[in-house]
């Protein structure tokens, strides 16, 4: 959120003006359109809306405004097509209000003119063509007229020169009335029916957008941190992380002032492990904490009563079995696969692990002292 408000304070303030054209039919052929849900004119507005961001239509409005970049301007327009209309909504966006409506109402003037200009082209160009056809067939009528008084009366002849002056008199006929109407054809593109106005609020930056994308990046940021962290931290921070990322089973949590009775538990697990006959325990210290001694020693003190087994805080001494002391917090995984297998290569059988908080006291059985 801090990033979004900062990207929000350094972002210059844009400011968007609309102005709404409705686009008429010109009378002459243009694109039509597939009448759908959404769009139920005949003419095609969203190839309007392309034209009206055409190189022409913006060379045209940098004409008006005196731009010499046209293809800047087209960068800073844009045309929407509202749904069942025959609207163009052309949004213009700068940095200056005043220029923002200036922009969209030239873009709008210029659509118009060179949608007028189209037009009146269309229709010059379609009056050229029918009245080259109609001085063709007027010439071809004249001389089918001039023709017929030349055949005798009642012969085949006649009667074909007569037929072909009727088929071309229709023809001029039909083409003069063609003609006329194209005379009378008025164009009218269309009409400005909400001139643009200098907005009086920046469309963008928007602070909700920021503020808000912000805490959304910030949410998803630290959630991958923290899945990453707890994927790639090897540490043991808490009990269940020891089968979770060692693989041996955990013989007991201490608590930071245990009981005695925990001794009494790890001297059940080792004398169920280990069996009958004389053994040898190492209790392997892991971390650095220094509490191995005074866990031997309850651990020693526990199993006196139980079976022959000795309990010792080094290797010199020969064990046979071992129970792991990992300090929460400062143990990581590989240290404990590390003494597995120095262990292993001594022939020594890890029963599993005692997790041990930080700052234990440990309270040794059949002893009044507190032993840190």
């Amino acid at each position: 959120m801090i990033g979004g408000a900062v990207l929000l304070s350094e972002t210059p303030a844009a400011y968007t003006s609309a102005a709404q054209v409705q686009v008429f039919p010109t009378g002459m052929q243009e694109q039509v359109n597939l009448i759908t849900p959404r769009q139920k004119e005949p003419l095609n507005l969203d190839t309007e809306a392309q034209i009206a961001q055409s190189t022409v239509v913006a060379s045209l409005a940098a004409q008006a405004l005196k731009y010499t970049d046209p293809d800047g301007l087209r960068e800073m327009v844009e045309v929407d097509v509202p749904p069942n209309s025959a609207i163009l909504s052309i949004s213009f966006t700068t940095a200056d209000p005043e220029s923002a409506a200036k922009g969209a109402q030239a873009f709008a003037d210029a659509y118009l003119r060179n949608r007028l200009s189209s037009a009146t082209d269309a229709l010059t160009a379609e009056q050229k063509v029918l009245a080259a056809k109609l001085r063709q067939v007027n010439a071809d009528l004249a001389k089918a007229a001039a023709a017929v008084p030349t055949q005798a009366r009642g012969s085949a002849a006649r009667a074909i020169a007569a037929h072909r002056q009727t088929v071309l008199a229709r023809q001029a006929s039909s083409l003069t009335v063609k003609y006329d109407a194209l005379k009378t054809v008025a164009i009218t593109p269309g009409t400005v029916i909400s001139p643009a106005r200098p907005p009086t609020e920046p469309s963008a930056p928007s602070a909700p957008i920021y503020l808000g994308s912000g805490l959304f990046l910030g949410l998803i940021c630290g959630a991958g941190a923290a899945f990453a962290r707890d994927r790639l931290d090897t540490r043991l921070r808490r009990s269940g992380d020891v089968e979770r990322l060692t693989g041996l089973p955990l013989l007991a949590e201490t608590a930071t002032r245990p009981e005695t009775t925990i001794f009494h538990e790890l001297a059940a697990v080792a004398v169920t492990a280990l069996g009958d006959g004389r053994h040898t325990l190492l209790l392997e210290e892991l971390g650095d904490e220094s509490h191995g001694r005074s866990m031997a020693e309850g651990l020693g003190a526990a199993l006196a009563r139980l079976a022959p087994i000795s309990v010792v805080t080094g290797r010199e001494g020969r064990p046979d079995a071992a129970m792991l002391l990992a300090a929460l917090g400062r143990t990581t995984s590989d240290d404990v696969a590390g003494a597995v297998r120095n262990l292993a290569r001594q022939g020594v059988r890890v029963l599993g692990v005692v997790a041990v908080p930080p700052g234990l006291t440990v309270s040794v059985p059949g002893q009044a002292e507190q032993v840190t």
